[in-house]
């Protein structure tokens, strides 16, 4: 038998060695020390578009000291120049086997880039942070009256310093943030926001150290932490999202495997005008036995204007200080017609900026005040960035006649099938999945517990401009437990788009929404919030109210209809005491279909 070697070439951390020249596999063994300069050579002096890194199971640690600097516009996080480790900017197909290798970062750093990819595989890695960007401590007490709260600041694991009478973290290589910013209490045991938790922006008069060691914040608060809570922080709004742990721009076949991350400085996994992407057996959750109660500092997982399929299957996601996952387009608002077939735009979000909202090619659609309807649509054929806030777009037919300044645009192209298995979501902030893309979605067969709503439907013409209304939506056969136990009001599937002031606030917008087969445990009596929408189907779901928490909302009914037209409530059973099962304005009135359900009032 004919036995084929494959070379490989070893890359002895301690020699001179030179590096790759084709496309063969790179072994790399963790050394004591900094990675960063050697993994920035082997990248540098690869020549080949196709690279494949294998590394050897370790630990590996990496400084921002002498990682790739590049200035990057980053969706939902802060622009700025950063500190890249490993910047896979210039291959076709990018293969990382990591063999379960652990990877500690340090300080104001971007653990990947990958930008213009065509295939991309990562497995097994484990990614964390020496020094989370977080300050954490027990409230040991409150006065409301006199607007302070006593906390007992975490020392092991954490950094923080205080500075001319304010707190200052994390501390780390002349990097601080000057103030708390946005913080939340989480349960000492149950490591989650605390029931009828409330998020806290946070900036004290000023912070004084007691005798005892603890920190005195002299700042009133509308919602004050409950003693014993553990109090969070991350920060001001203007720099607590640095980048995400790994950030996909305009990339295709992407599949991650095996990945887990304890801790990023911004989202875990973000995706922007890429295709077709698999995360399978992925995680972002806390180490064991942390004394830490975050992993992410953002969204676990957020897809911005990608398309083809994405599948989320068997990923575990928890403590994260944002959603689960966010699927979504752009809106960008008509900031002037030039002439019959040129239109200036503009990136309406302060985190919009720079993003590429369209190419040539993409077809756009057009939505004109006052309704929210996607109406005509249009080919581009040229697009010139102004700036990073204004874009000049041209198209290959007309406009219509009725565009002006103030409508909306959408792109019609870059919009993905989202399918999310066999996941469990839990213990964080916000939401468990956002959607709002208009192909098929569907959601089976996870376990969620969420702060605020878990299933959210919010396609906004409003501060984000997140696009866009959905058309085809499955949620079948979850798990719903302990759900919308934020001080806020929620509700376990909500779906609440919000458009502007110059849009018909009654327009019908989602469509085709199916809540069938789900099992939801819970302490309220908010199961489904619906506003404006035509066509949703709440069958066979079993419902049964928990007494294990304090009920915050106790007058709400299980099933509330705002402007809706085609619902179908079906077989469905509920137990427990609440004592208005449906309640329906006029319009949802008139096509509502409710019957065969048990435990109904």
């Amino acid at each position: 038998m004919t036995k084929i070697f494959i070379p490989l070439l070893i890359i002895a951390m301690s020699a001179n060695l030179s590096m790759a020249k084709t496309s063969d596999p790179v072994i790399i063994k963790p050394i004591d020390g900094d990675m960063t300069p050697k993994i920035h050579q082997i990248l540098e002096e690869t020549e080949t578009k196709d690279i494949h890194l294998i590394f050897e199971k370790g630990v590996y640690r990496f400084m921002p000291d002498y990682a790739a600097g590049k200035y990057l516009e980053i969706t939902n996080h802060g622009n700025g120049y950063k500190r890249i480790i490993f910047n896979f900017n210039k291959f076709r197909t990018v293969t990382i086997e990591g063999n379960g290798a652990e990877f500690i970062f340090h300080g104001l750093a971007m653990p990947f880039l990958f930008e213009g990819c065509e295939s991309i595989n990562v497995s097994n890695l484990v990614i964390d942070w020496d020094i989370p960007f977080t300050f954490l401590g027990e409230v040991i007490a409150v006065n409301e009256k006199e607007g302070w709260r006593d906390i007992k600041p975490f020392k092991d694991g954490f950094s923080w310093r205080l500075r001319q009478g304010q707190l200052e973290f994390p501390n780390i290589d002349d990097f601080n943030y000057v103030y708390p910013g946005s913080t939340l209490a989480f349960d000492p045991v149950e490591k989650r926001p605390v029931h009828g938790a409330w998020d806290i922006h946070s900036k004290p008069r000023w912070v004084e150290k007691l005798q005892n060691g603890n920190l005195r914040f002299h700042e009133p608060l509308r919602h004050y932490p409950p003693v014993g809570s553990l109090l969070s922080s991350k920060g001001d709004r203007e720099h607590d999202r640095y980048a995400p742990a790994f950030d996909f721009k305009t990339s295709s076949n992407i599949t991650l495997n095996g990945i887990i991350i304890h801790h990023a400085l911004g989202m875990g996994f973000l995706f922007e005008r890429s295709e077709n992407i698999k995360l399978v057996d992925c995680g972002i959750y806390l180490r064991e036995g942390t004394n830490r109660v975050i992993s992410s500092t953002a969204d676990a997982t957020h897809f911005c204007n990608c398309k083809g399929s994405i599948l989320i299957e068997n990923c575990r996601f928890e403590n994260m200080l944002d959603d689960g996952t966010n699927v979504h387009g752009t809106y960008v608002e008509v900031d002037d017609v030039i002439d019959n077939k040129t239109l200036r735009t503009k990136l309406m979000h302060f985190e919009q900026r720079g993003f590429e909202f369209a190419a040539p090619g993409d077809e756009i659609w057009f939505i004109k005040q006052p309704s929210p309807e996607r109406r005509e649509t249009a080919v581009v054929s040229k697009v010139k960035f102004i700036n990073d806030t204004f874009i000049e777009i041209s198209f290959e037919s007309h406009l219509p006649e009725d565009l002006k300044p103030g409508d909306i645009l959408e792109n019609k192209t870059w919009n993905p099938e989202f399918t999310m298995r066999g996941c469990t979501i839990r213990n964080h902030r916000a939401r468990n999945v956002v959607l709002k893309t208009p192909l098929k979605t569907v959601i089976e067969g996870n376990h969620f517990s969420s702060m605020m709503s878990s299933i959210f439907f919010r396609g906004e013409t409003f501060f984000w401009f997140e696009s866009g209304a959905v058309n085809d939506v499955i949620i079948r056969n979850n798990t719903f437990e302990y759900c919308a136990y934020s001080g806020s009001e929620h509700s376990v599937l909500n779906i609440t788009p919000r458009l502007g002031k110059t849009f018909d606030a009654s327009a019908l917008y989602d469509r085709n929404i199916r809540f069938e087969n789900n099992t939801i445990h819970t302490f309220g009596n908010r199961i489904v919030s619906a506003d404006r929408v035509d066509g949703l189907i709440i069958k066979n779901n079993t419902i049964i109210k928990t007494f294990e928490a304090e009920e915050l909302y106790p007058n709400t009914p299980l099933i509330d209809l705002t402007n809706c037209q085609n619902i179908v409530i079906r077989g469905n059973s509920y137990e427990g005491n609440c004592e208005t099962a449906i309640k329906a304005d006029e319009k949802s009135k008139l096509t509502l279909s409710a019957k065969d359900n048990k435990g109904f009032k």
